[in-house]
């Protein structure tokens, strides 16, 4: 019996840097992305001192849009969203810019405000980030930054400030100096934006905190190529500052990690995030799975909300790959008592338990290639999978942990969720559980208990197992 295909989605983010386009459809309760297009248009760079858009911005832009329109053809228009942010919530003569866009696109692009850009942006972090309880948002834009506070699906407070990565380069760094003045000036300047909404949002509280923009994926990148883990820190952003005064002209930037697209934006988008730690005590801060155009999507998919992001990741695969879901799921079960029955100070990070409760439901991924090598093929399936709810880290982790799971046993490297003896703890608990769950019933798994020491398990079983 054949099936229809499922429909396109399209979502276009006209930004203030960059233009983007996102192609999708929905593929066994997951969405699949066939299409990311991106062009620096730098629009907001373009923006004179009356706040009308240059001729040359704007033909930057239409030249970009002619070839978003060729991938419109074929969608349905009920199916597509546009959407433009600060610039042109600004320029003056924007009128001029969405009329000839209109016609280009064949679709009306939509100027949403500030609060309903924040909205969206929070939208698309929690259809695409895992974790519990509140939830600081950071979206660090071309020209403005956007902060909300949110739990699950609902947003507590949205704001859009008027302040980004490219207005900041016009506004601190124009002379293309890296010296530690312009720095303090940018964070200053940064900290006197943000003051109005310090009081509301120290006052609410989160209990995690996300980027979800490309500065912060940028930084991130560069953290992770100079051998840091992903968790961005304060002292790991005045680690990057340092390096940058070091090179001490924009034009001389030469850090590890970051990339030629970016170079341009890094001081002013490092200045800002900056000021955001210092002003709201930030610990650390990790990347968000989407922002905008994942939200724009993600709303015109009606059947995609759900409350529990890494357990509807975690269903896609199993139903795309055609995994035995009893056993598996007795596997997590078993992995997951094992787990409870050590002590507290053996696995002390929080996010162990669902790690290997992970690990357990997805195993035997590599099987839907081979069994010979069937660890190497489940590393490589979700390495190149798209994971909504896991960080660039937990995703590694669980590369790591079906690759091995039935492999010599040694050091879980390449990975820096948990620590490298948590990980090592995490594959033998799957290890165990897999051996005790062998006969794939449920009602043959033997009573057990296991004991835990620094250094060692103790794993009793039934008399005649």
């Amino acid at each position: 019996m054949e099936h229809s295909p499922s429909p396109l989605y399209a979502a276009i983010d006209l930004g203030s840097n960059s233009f983007h386009m996102l192609v999708v459809r929905e593929v066994a309760g997951s969405v699949q992305i066939l299409a990311k297009i991106k062009r620096k248009v730098r629009l907001a760079a373009g923006l004179d001192d009356k706040l009308n858009l240059s001729e040359e911005a704007m033909q930057r832009g239409w030249d970009c849009l002619s070839l978003f329109a060729e991938r419109l053809q074929d969608i349905d228009p009920n199916n597509i969203r546009i959407v433009a942010t600060a610039a042109l919530r600004s320029a003056k003569n924007a009128d001029h810019f969405i009329h000839k866009a209109d016609a280009i696109l064949g679709h009306n692009v939509d100027v949403i405000s500030g609060q309903e850009e924040a909205r969206t942006i929070y939208q698309g972090v929690a259809h695409t980030s895992g974790g519990t309880g509140k939830r600081l948002v950071v979206d660090i834009g071309g020209a403005s930054t956007e902060l909300i506070i949110g739990e699950g699906f609902n947003a507590a407070a949205l704001n859009s400030l008027n302040m980004g990565c490219v207005t900041w380069l016009e506004n601190h760094f124009k002379d293309r100096a890296l010296t530690k003045q312009s720095f303090d000036n940018a964070i200053a300047g940064a900290k006197q934006v943000l003051s109005p909404i310090l009081s509301q949002y120290k006052q609410l509280g989160w209990d995690v905190c996300v980027g979800a923009s490309g500065t912060v994926q940028a930084l991130q990148e560069i953290m992770v190529a100079q051998g840091m883990d992903e968790v961005i820190t304060l002292e790991k952003l005045h680690r990057l500052r340092k390096q940058a005064i070091g090179c001490g002209q924009l034009e001389e930037l030469d850090i590890e990690g970051l990339t030629l697209e970016r170079a341009l934006v890094f001081p002013s988008g490092l200045s800002i995030l900056i000021a955001i730690f210092e002003a709201f005590d930030i610990d650390e801060m990790t990347l968000a799975g989407g922002a905008l155009r994942e939200g724009m999507v993600y709303e015109m998919m009606d059947t995609m909300r759900q409350q529990d992001i890494r357990s509807r990741t975690i269903q896609s695969i199993r139903t795309r790959f055609s995994l035995d879901e009893i056993h598996a799921q007795s596997v997590s079960d078993v992995a997951s008592r094992l787990l409870s029955q050590t002590q507290n100070e053996w696995m002390t990070e929080n996010v162990s338990d669902e790690m290997l409760k992970c690990a357990a439901q997805l195993h035997e991924v590599g099987l839907t290639l081979s069994f010979k090598q069937d660890g190497e093929h489940a590393a490589y399936i979700l390495q190149h999978s798209d994971l909504p709810g896991f960080t660039r880290a937990q995703k590694k982790l669980l590369c790591e942990l079906v690759r091995r799971y039935r492999d010599t046993l040694s050091s879980v490297s390449n990975q820096n969720a948990v620590s490298s003896v948590s990980a090592d703890r995490l594959l033998r608990l799957l290890r165990l559980a897999v051996i005790l769950c062998h006969r794939r019933q449920s009602e043959a798994v033997p009573m057990f208990s296991l004991e835990s020491d620094e250094d060692a398990l103790s794993l009793t079983l039934e008399a005649g197992w």
